[in-house]
């Protein structure tokens, strides 16, 4: 009877690596078989990636290219009032210094009119 057992056991561990066995090749064959499927849908990812990335690279190409755009309109529009500053200082200079100018003439013209009433009332007295 124990001899039986024994075989009995040796039965199942022989079954149960058998099993193992084809449950492996089976595995392989499977993977095997599957190779061609599993390089398409490798290559189908790959090409998709590459499509992917074309596309993010289009799209940081448009958004540099519309700040470009954006950064160049407010240079100008910087210029623009930047010259427009330079054009109001240069007319308020302008100005400042006609103003001056005539504040020095007109200063000069009551020296020389009091400089003449002087001179003619010096002349009186002789």
């Amino acid at each position: 009877m124990k001899n039986k057992r024994d075989n009995d056991l040796s039965d199942r561990r022989g079954a149960a690596a058998a099993a193992k066995a084809a449950l492996l090749e089976s595995f392989r064959a499977a993977k095997e078989a599957a190779e061609p499927t599993r390089l398409a849908r490798q290559e189908e990812r790959k090409a998709a990636a590459e499509a992917r990335d074309a596309r993010r690279a289009e799209r940081e190409r448009v958004k540099r290219e519309a700040q470009e755009r954006i950064e160049a309109e407010a240079a100008e529009r910087q210029a623009a009032a930047d010259a427009a500053a330079r054009a109001e200082a240069e007319e308020r200079q302008k100005t400042e210094m006609g103003r001056i100018s005539r504040v020095i003439e007109d200063e000069a013209a009551r020296k020389a009119a009091r400089d003449l009433r002087y001179a003619n009332r010096k002349a009186r007295k002789k």
